[in-house]
């Protein structure tokens, strides 16, 4: 069963393009390998750490989008385990959040919908005649 993964890594701040473009194609070959396939890849680009991980405060964004199973998965984050410069990385499923959201939008308009009918004629409505209370005095 393929499901889409979001893979975020950060690798060291003094990492060159070159070394990141190297590291990004070779996580790049090992999904199809496995059975999966790269949706897209985003570098973010240097932003500083919330703490201190392996004594940097610095680190280099990269999100990867997968679609595969369990073995592109574990495969991917094997090799970030044993990769020198990456310091960090964590991997979301988001198919299940994405189906969530989308049956959240279906539901809304299917509301929007049936707001936009028109409402019943008022005359419909008050076809009965009203009787009036006796006063006293």
């Amino acid at each position: 069963m393929n499901r889409i993964y979001e893979l975020m890594f950060i690798v060291r701040p003094d990492m060159t393009d070159e070394d990141l473009d190297k590291l990004i194609s070779m996580l790049q070959s090992v999904v199809p390998a496995s059975g999966g396939s790269v949706k897209s890849v985003d570098k973010m680009g240097k932003r500083r750490l919330a703490y201190t991980v392996r004594r940097f405060h610095d680190g280099i964004y990269v999100l990867m989008v997968v679609e595969g199973g369990g073995p592109a998965i574990h495969e991917l984050e094997r090799r970030l385990r044993v990769t020198e410069p990456v310091i960090k990385f964590l991997t979301v499923r988001v198919d299940e959040e994405q189906k969530r959201l989308d049956k959240i939008k279906k539901l809304r308009e299917s509301k929007k919908k049936m707001s936009a009918q028109p409402a019943p004629a008022p005359e419909q409505a008050v076809s009965a005649p009203a009787t009036e209370a006796p006063t006293t005095a």
